[in-house]
């Protein structure tokens, strides 16, 4: 395992520890109690609780100063899904409450790779569970533990841009933070938080527009990842949405990186280059930008990772 460290002055450090010699304990670090990083010459590093075992595990976990954002990148992305699904475990495994939820909310500019990275730390989360649920009858497989909420459910519908001032603006802007429904996403987490369960829309990219409580999280579901671009942005019900988040992750990726895979998302779909490459300067870019400001409000940036 490697851990790296760096100061202010973008002075980095790395040192290579094997796992049972490092020391164990708990920094300040805004709702991220899981690292010790002390910037000193001694360089006395503590193992993530969460970090795998295995020798072939190569995880980086990078902090500037104790009060600063830990940032976790891996050689492969699937490393820093399985890093982030054991970091999850034992949280689900501690909330006995059938009500009580642990909520995520996993933020990042468009081509980021959020649907992909909640959808598979979910799925390793589930795939964990039955180990740790050993008080079950080992005949009885358990119920999934951790569960998807995608933001794009809270797109207005197509008819709702018609009866804007500008339509035409509307519908070239979806995507921007004015063409969602913060509201009714904020209701719904409320929901969820106070009762446990909800029903969520879901939405059809074929039609284009939301489907109604398609998606349902339900009392079994004691982690959930919430996933979408504006979360974490501090205007208006979006500050009261990010409030919610037990924990709240960004993903970071250089934006023509991200841009490219943006572009070829129009094209797959059958928009012609050049409309592409307009929608992208004209509404993806503008709106990478300002989600990228929001960086600053996460507990933990995950540094993003070829696919």
């Amino acid at each position: 395992m490697e851990v790296c460290l760096s100061s202010t002055t973008s002075k980095a450090y790395t040192c290579s520890f094997p796992s049972e010699s490092l020391l164990l304990k708990r920094p300040k670090l805004a709702q991220w109690d899981r690292f010790l990083f002390t910037p000193s010459p001694s360089m006395r590093v503590a193992q993530p609780l969460f970090s795998q075992s295995r020798k072939d595990k190569f995880v980086k976990v990078i902090c500037c100063q104790k009060w600063e954002t830990p940032i976790v990148e891996g050689r492969c992305i699937d490393e820093i899904y399985d890093t982030l699904a054991a970091r999850l475990l034992p949280t689900a495994a501690a909330l006995s409450n059938p009500n009580s939820k642990h909520i995520v909310g996993l933020a990042g500019p468009p081509g980021a790779g959020k649907s992909t990275v909640a959808f598979e730390v979910v799925r390793r989360l589930n795939k964990l569970w039955p180990e740790k649920a050993s008080s079950l009858d080992s005949q009885v497989k358990p119920p999934d533990v951790a569960a998807v909420l995608p933001m794009d459910g809270f797109h207005l519908y197509r008819s709702q841009l018609d009866a804007m001032e500008n339509p035409e603006e509307a519908h070239a802007r979806r995507g921007a933070p004015w063409t969602f429904n913060p509201e009714l996403l904020l209701k719904c987490l409320k929901t969820l938080r106070n009762q446990g369960s909800v029903y969520v829309p879901s939405f059809d990219h074929g039609v284009g527009d939301p489907v109604e409580d398609d998606i349902f999280v339900s009392l079994q579901h004691k982690v959930v990842i919430v996933e979408g671009n504006y979360l974490l942005l501090e205007d208006g019900p979006w500050k009261e949405i990010s409030s919610i988040f037990d924990e709240k992750w960004f993903i970071e990726v250089d934006i023509d990186k991200a841009m490219h895979r943006v572009f070829n998302r129009h094209v797959s779909v059958g928009k012609p280059p050049d409309v592409a490459r307009w929608r992208i300067e004209y509404n993806d870019r503008p709106n990478a930008e300002l989600i990228f400001k929001s960086k600053k409000n996460a507990d933990l940036v995950i540094r993003s990772v070829d696919f």
